[in-house]
């Protein structure tokens, strides 16, 4: 038997099991009881291992091993001695340096160290034993001892319930005792108030010990009773309710499935449950709009509290009480210069200011947004001063309307160029007055008539010629015209009547942000009321921050900053948004939570924002009963082909579909181009033109649509096409045939088969059918089966006989009429 456990092993050698366990683990063996198995090779290793230990060594070993090795041998009974020669000596006794020796006295000493072996062994053996009993004496020791504490805690612990069920029944009885002796003193109370008439007194309670206290004793013990407090004889203090809870749940326009699930007090798996169950497959940071939330709130047993996404802002502002109160003083009007590059936009802003801010600029251009405040002999103006008009319409399009009046500069010598164009559309988008300024007067070849004409067909027509614009002459130069340009302006202010309230904390708009190396985050605020101090705590967008140091135009420190005054301001924790608004809030703490409520808002109406209108997606921006309206930007070439794109394109527009073209030009589409469709949220449309890459980047992040034609006619009929491909299908109605009932059959199987002639057309078995009696429609429905003769068919033809089967429907008669006929549907087009 090649395997045997450790008892059988044990048995045949004839030691103690536990003596063999510990050889085992010695050789390396890991058993750890009497039942264990042993194989064949764990019996060989042992015994080399026992071996080894005795002094033997195995017959690989042996056969590797130097010759002197020290071997054991057996005592012999008969002794003789001989006499050897030395070489041979020496040869024998395996390196032994001496040479007369007889056998008898190398056998003694070989017998003495196998002696000495076995009783090292023994002694080790004896010291291993030793060790594992005291180490098994010593656990068993712990055992008993942490078997000891055990038992010591658990006494502990029940005398402590003991002493506590003591305590609450004493107190019991003490709060009993003192309820009846309470209750005594006031029967005796009574009863003295009603015998002090029969001149009897009650001195003291009935049930009251033999002797006298005194009062002040008495009346100690009574409140020390009054006053003891039982634990655990009154009710619990939490009960579990005996109806669900019902929470009134904020839903904004956007949230996380997982905030969701913490507004009504659940766990995230339930909300998903009942998502899933409503056919929505969502994980828990999936971001829900309101509809689905309200609908999700609903089926949970909540009621819906709808919340605007400014609610929450709203909520904070309220809080703060940052409302501006006060009298209302007229303001300096803020005032846009626009026009063509090299027009003399900041040439005539520089002779204004009578500074040199032009000569400053690299190449002559202005490069950034600046905001002057001008004392005139007039008044106050504030002056901003822009590269184009990307700033302009990034404004407006963040909802912002910090400019009261634009001046378009027109050149004289130069005319209307596409720039001009651009600055009126802005203009008219933002619903802002407009004063033309013809410029560079002093040229000898100035035309102001043509510059006024081709204004003229740009829809701006001046008030000398019928219109409702005014135009002024002005040269940068020489200072022609400048007075009755800024007397036009403070005209223009005074029929807006612009007020504001000076007092209070301050709210504005950033004109403009940057990072600057050595003083961080510089923004660029225009005041519209009250009052900016340095130190006050700010918001600007989604920064926050503390004013550290506030500079003017001329980069001048200043303490504060009225209305329509700008300032540059440092110590934001960032650079925001041209055109987000600027509140100074009471505390730091305040504003950093603001701050937060909006980087959150922005954060999800990024994750949930709704995908821009796109010419295959039209429809899903119109809402029932309401019109709607496409807007484009379209960039041509030519003008001529900019006119003919227009007006084709707004040919298309029918009682539910309106194109609008917003903005049109000549030349590439730049930045400006796109900031406008993202303001209106509209498809840019390049006809032979392409856009630039800030273009392209600006467009990409809006998630606007951009496409480029070279014909005329596919830019009309790609619109045309995707208008009328979202427009719901006409469905018409054709009859292919007619069959007459001769007779109706029983069948067990399909029911009631009717035995028809076909009268007109072809009945087809896939089509659907009525069932008219008496030229009446008694049932719409299809055919359940088709037969001619035995052979089911899929059609028969007029002046055939057919077995009819009508599904779902047994009430066949003879005289009715089967009548076949088809649906089709027909797109409708514009």
């Amino acid at each position: 038997m090649s395997e045997v456990t450790v008892a059988q092993l044990a048995a045949d050698v004839g030691i103690p099991v536990d003596r063999l366990l510990t050889q085992l683990g010695e050789a390396g063996i890991k058993k750890s009881s009497d039942a264990d198995i042993i194989t064949e090779d764990e019996k060989r290793d042992l015994l080399t291992f026992l071996r080894q230990a005795h002094g033997k060594k195995s017959t690989a070993t042996q056969t590797t091993s130097a010759p002197a090795e020290r071997k054991l041998t057996l005592k012999r009974k008969t002794v003789s001695e001989l006499k050897q020669p030395a070489a041979t000596r020496s040869v024998a006794s395996r390196g032994t340096p001496s040479s007369g020796k007889t056998v008898t006295e190398q056998e003694e000493a070989r017998r003495a160290a196998a002696d000495e072996l076995r009783k090292q062994e023994e002694d080790n053996r004896r010291s291993k034993e030793e060790k594992l009993r005291a180490r098994e004496e010593e656990e068993r020791q712990r055992e008993v001892a942490e078997r000891f504490k055990k038992e010591e805690e658990e006494r502990e612990r029940l005398e402590e319930e003991k002493r506590k069920l003591a305590e609450a029944e004493s107190a019991k009885k003490a709060v009993a005792k003192a309820k009846a002796n309470k209750a005594a003193a006031e029967e005796a109370r009574k009863k003295r108030t009603s015998d002090k008439g029969g001149r009897k007194e009650l001195h003291v309670a009935a049930n009251a010990p033999r002797g006298r206290r005194k009062k002040k004793d008495r009346s100690r013990a009574a409140q020390r009773d009054q006053n003891i407090n039982v634990p655990g004889s009154g009710e619990h203090g939490f009960q579990m309710p005996t109806e669900p809870v019902v929470h009134d749940v904020e839903v904004p326009d956007t949230i996380s499935l997982g905030d969701l699930a913490q507004r009504m007090s659940v766990k995230a798996p339930e909300v998903i449950k009942t998502l899933m169950n409503m056919g929505m497959m969502v994980t828990i940071n999936e971001v829900l709009d309101q509809d689905t939330a309200a609908l999700v709130v609903e089926e949970m047993g909540h009621n819906v509290v709808f919340k605007k996404a400014d609610d929450e802002e709203q909520d904070i502002l309220t809080a703060v009480d940052i409302e501006i109160e006060g009298e209302t003083q007229p303001r300096a009007p803020v005032v846009t210069i626009m026009g063509h590059v090299d027009h003399g936009k900041t040439s005539l802003l520089d002779y204004i200011r009578t500074s040199r801010v032009a000569a400053g600029e690299a190449g002559g251009i202005t490069q950034h947004i600046g905001a002057y405040s001008v004392d005139t002999d007039h008044g106050k103006i504030t002056f901003l001063d822009t590269p184009g008009h990307a700033a302009f319409s990034a404004m407006r399009a963040r909802g912002a309307k910090v400019t009261d009046i634009v001046i378009i500069v027109v050149a004289a010598d130069d005319g209307v160029m596409p720039q001009t164009k651009e600055a009126i559309q802005h203009a008219r988008a933002g619903d802002v007055p407009i004063i033309i300024a013809i410029n560079k007067m002093d040229k000898p070849e100035a035309n102001p008539d043509r510059v006024m004409q081709e204004l003229v067909a740009e829809e701006v027509v001046p008030e000398d010629w019928g219109g409702d614009t005014q135009f002024i002459k002005v040269s940068a130069h020489s200072g022609e015209g400048v007075n009755e340009l800024l007397e036009s302006i403070l005209l223009q202010s005074e029929v807006l009547e612009l007020k504001a309230v000076a007092e209070g904390p301050a709210r504005g708009a950033i004109i403009e942000s940057s990072l600057d190396k050595g003083r961080g985050a510089v923004a660029t605020v225009l005041v519209q009321n009250g009052t900016l101090r340095k130190g006050d705590p700010i918001v600007c967008g989604t920064e926050f921050g503390r004013v550290r140091a506030m500079f003017d135009e001329s980069g001048a420190e200043v303490d504060s900053a009225g209305p329509s005054v700008p300032v540059a301001v440092l110590g934001l924790s960032g650079a925001p948004n041209a055109g987000d608004d600027a509140v100074a809030m009471p505390d730091e703490r305040r504003a950093r939570e603001l701050a937060e409520v909006r980087h959150q808002k922005v954060r999800d109406s990024r994750l949930a924002e709704q995908k821009a209108a796109k010419l295959n997606e039209l429809f899903s921006q119109m809402g029932d009963g309401e019109v709607l309206q496409v807007n484009l930007v379209v960039k041509a070439d030519v003008q001529g082909s900019v006119e003919a794109l227009k007006d084709s394109l707004e040919n298309i527009s029918t009682d539910e579909i309106r194109v609008k073209v917003v903005a049109s030009g000549v030349g590439g589409i730049n930045e400006s181009d796109a900031n406008l469709a993202a303001a209106s949220s509209a498809i840019v449309v390049g006809f032979n033109v392409r856009a630039d890459s800030t273009a392209r980047r600006i467009l990409e992040e809006r998630g606007l649509e951009l496409r480029y034609y070279s014909i005329i006619y596919e830019v009309i009929d790609d619109v045309k096409k995707a208008a009328s491909g979202m427009l719901s299908p006409e469905i018409r109605e054709s009859i292919i045939g007619l069959a007459e009932v001769r007779d109706v059959f029983r069948s067990s199987r399909l029911g009631a088969i009717a035995g028809c002639m076909v009268v007109d057309g072809v009945v087809k078995r896939n089509n659907p059918i009525r069932v008219l009696r008496d030229n009446v429609v008694v049932f719409e429905g299809e055919l359940e089966s088709l037969r001619r003769f035995k052979d089911d068919v899929q059609e028969v033809k007029s002046g055939t006989e057919c077995g009819i089967g009508v599904k779902s429907y047994n009430d066949v008669k003879a005289g009715d009429q089967i009548e076949c006929f088809e649906r089709t549907e027909v797109a409708r087009e514009l």
